[in-house]
């Protein structure tokens, strides 16, 4: 949420403090209540309208207004009140209260014989902003009710099936739906709506078809509490339990954030005329502005349970409503644990590299220095990076995968290889590096500062994958707009990602040879580092076979630098033997690995399946999962009804070809027969968001899902599972486990249904 400056608000209140003088100087009294609420009352045929005129100044409280008939025949429903004004009031504690106009409602019935007029009492009470509040007031009112001709004929069935609309087919003998229902959500605090429906007399809803979701994804919902209806058999669905009159029920809710948000509900219902008409299901979207909350609720205390919270909406609950250093806490461990994962690991050989040229003058403390720098640059960016994709609701993941991007910085890290086999002296300009010096008194700065530069280059392209920790803290700063509170999360978890190599920087500085021949050697050894990085940097946008090609040249020439090639004398050391041992070994493997390019192979531990060799694999058995793919949001909507058209659930798999930890799943969890038997009656769709173009950016803001991989589940009833969203790569067995407990939920969900 944006702050404004302090003297914007200060300005504000000003205001109106010299408002409030200048009213009071033109009062000297108070206006009466008559006149300070002024109103007129309407009879449309089936409700009394009543229209307020309330003067500036002075407010009406919500829960004050009542309405009674004092004619027998007519009998009135629950007046219809719209969602007023919150209000912290001196008098009464917290209010909704309306101020200026306010229209209301009132339906009723007619007992026998429609009279020409009645009696209607209303009841009020309101305040002045001076200070006074008045009395509570009763006035009754003469009102003159509009003769209606209440006959309508019974309708046959037949005339009605096939209609799409059941509103304006009849000659108008019939209201339209929203007339007979009429939905409307009301806020009783932060974490409870208040889900009603009017319905129009002579019309009545089915209980079991009503039914709310959210669509706001940092809400989840308990079970809608609706009250006992009245059992009754009718010619479309035998006996049935319906509402006769207004219904209403309470809806809690498990939240991300406590601050004040917009809600949208799905509402779906359906229902009849007494007459002989059913209309057809219906949908409607309410969307209603929720107070702040006085507490985030966990979804497992909801009232007769819910939806569980995802593992990203826990921590974002974290974020919002743990105290600060709570959530940088955990969130630092969060990071912790990331910084193990394939998408972070190649960090450690970036900055060995930068360590290791630094020659002989490194210390444990200047590793320390270096890896530091090097942290905090890649802590920074990746922060500021995280801001910015939430701000802009940018897929940065996507756009730092761009395949023109990937070579720039694969071909860098070729240029750093290249000076680590010592092909050049690889430093800043002497220029820069003297006044860099004069800066700091030291000639190291350069490399200190080019250290920073490599963390936050890395922060861009070698981040972490999406996993639950960086979804939470995106959708906390793009939903509530805390960027104070979700920054620092991000910052603690890259400082969490970075922590280990403070460590290696540390023992890099302890360990490493000084001086002499090893130094060369172990240069040369992260020069190969660098040149694996850039081919695995390369691998996600190269065919296999020619990803594995670069890998056979790479071993090859790795074995050459080791000695494979190299004769040995009969006095050699064993270090040299050693070396030519292993030198060989590694040439062998870069032939098997080339022959395995060259015949079509892409795995490297199984270069020459694609021959016969080390056993073959056909395509099922090397992804696990034969996957449909889909493309836009219309071509979700029909494989998911038509997978529940034959009752079976649906799996949805963000997928990229440069998400490495979709290429993970694919692997080790899609491969596993545990996991197989459990998706066996399901329908596996795949949306490839590789090229991240109109197509795909609209089918990840159906989601709010920021990137791959993701997985999302639907029921047999075809909705989605929410709260069973995977994010990031999950183990075979906690996968399979997981599925099981979605389709378990959905099979419950459409059995209730049922």
């Amino acid at each position: 949420m944006r702050k404004e400056p302090i003297y914007i608000p200060l300005l504000t209140l000003l205001a109106a403090f010299a408002g409030l003088a200048a009213a009071h100087a033109a009062q000297d009294e108070p206006l009466p209540p008559r006149e300070a609420y002024q109103y007129t009352v309407t009879d449309t045929g089936d409700a009394l309208e009543v229209d307020w005129t309330i003067e500036d100044g002075y407010y009406l409280y919500r829960n004050k207004l009542g309405f009674r008939s004092n004619s027998v025949a007519v009998i009135l429903g629950d007046a219809e009140l719209p969602e007023g004004l919150q209000h912290e009031d001196e008098f009464f504690g917290p209010q909704q209260i309306y101020r200026q106009q306010l229209h209301i409602r009132v339906p009723y019935t007619i007992a026998g014989e429609r009279p020409a007029s009645m009696e209607f009492v209303i009841k009020s009470q309101g305040c002045a902003d001076i200070g006074l509040c008045y009395p509570p007031q009763v006035w009754t009112e003469h009102v003159e009710l509009i003769p209606v001709a209440f006959t309508r004929p019974k309708l046959d069935l037949g005339n009605i099936l096939g209609r799409s609309s059941a509103g304006n087919v009849f000659g108008g003998e019939f209201l339209p739906v929203d007339e007979a229902f009429k939905p409307v959500l009301i806020p009783i605090d932060g974490n409870t709506v208040e889900v009603s429906w009017q319905i129009a007399s002579g019309y009545y809803l089915y209980k079991e078809k009503i039914s709310v979701k959210t669509l706001t994804a940092s809400v989840q919902l308990g079970r809608l509490d609706l009250p006992a209806g009245k059992m009754k058999f009718d010619e479309f669905f035998g006996e049935s339990e319906v509402y006769v009159e207004d219904v209403f029920a309470k809806l809690p809710l498990a939240r991300a954030t406590p601050d004040a948000m917009n809600l949208e509900l799905e509402l779906a219902y359906q229902g009849c005329a007494e007459d002989g008409l059913c209309y057809p299901p219906t949908t409607r979207v309410l969307s209603i502005a929720l107070p702040m909350a006085t507490a985030v609720a966990d979804i497992a205390s909801l009232p007769n349970g819910g939806e569980p919270l995802s593992e990203q909406a826990r921590l974002a609950g974290v974020i919002t409503n743990a105290s600060l250093w709570v959530a940088i806490g955990v969130f630092f461990l969060a990071g912790l644990a990331l910084a193990f994962t394939p998408c972070v690991l190649p960090m450690v050989p970036i900055l060995s590299g930068i360590i290791a040229g630094e020659g002989a003058n490194v210390s444990p403390m200047r590793g320390f220095a270096l890896a530091l720098s090097y942290v905090m640059g890649m802590a920074l960016i990746y922060t500021a990076a995280g801001i910015a994709a939430a701000a802009g609701g940018m897929q940065l993941q996507a756009t730092f995968n761009q395949p023109w991007i990937l070579i720039l910085f694969s071909g860098l890290f070729v240029f750093l290889a290249l000076g680590m086999f010592g092909m050049y002296d690889l430093q800043m300009p002497s220029s820069i590096q003297s006044r860099l010096a004069n800066i700091s008194g030291r000639q190291t700065t350069g490399t200190t500062i080019g250290a920073f530069i490599m963390g936050a280059l890395s922060a861009l392209v070698v981040t972490a994958c999406v996993a639950p920790a960086l979804i939470a803290a995106l959708t906390v700063m793009a939903q509530s707009g805390d960027i104070v509170r979700g920054g620092a999360a991000l910052f603690a978890m890259s400082l969490g990602m970075g922590a280990p190599l403070l460590v290696v920087g540390a023992a890099q500085g302890k360990f490493l040879p000084k001086a002499g021949p090893w130094m060369t050697a172990t240069k040369g050894a992260f020069g190969f580092m660098m040149l694996g990085l850039a081919v695995w940097m390369l691998s996600r946008i190269l065919p296999g076979d020619a990803t594995l090609a670069l890998w056979a040249i790479l071993v090859f020439m790795a074995g050459v630098f080791m000695g494979g090639l190299t004769s040995l004398a009969a006095d050699s050391t064993p270090t040299r033997k050693l070396g030519k041992g292993f030198g060989f070994l590694a040439i062998i493997y870069g032939v098997l690995l080339l022959l395995g390019a060259l015949t079509g192979g892409s795995d490297p531990l199984k270069p020459l399946a694609s021959v016969g060799f080390g056993g073959a694999v056909d395509v099922a058995e090397k992804h696990g999962l034969e996957f449909q793919r889909i493309k836009t949001v219309k071509d979700l909507d029909r494989e998911v009804a038509l997978a529940a058209s034959q009752g079976r659930t649906t799996m949805l798999d963000f997928y990229a070809d440069w998400c490495v930890s979709c290429k993970e799943m694919e692997a080790h969890t899609f491969t596993d027969a545990g996991v197989q038997a459990t998706l066996a009656n399901t329908s596996l769709l795949q949306a490839d968001v590789t090229a991240n173009d109109e197509a795909d950016q609209a089918l990840l803001q159906r989601f709010g899902v920021f990137g791959p991989p993701t997985i999302i589940f639907f029921g047999a009833d075809g909705e989605q599972r929410h709260g069973y969203e995977v994010v990031g790569y999950m183990k075979a067995s906690a996968f399979a486990e997981h599925v099981e407990m979605a389709f378990a939920a959905a099979a419950t969900v459409t059995a209730n249904l049922e």
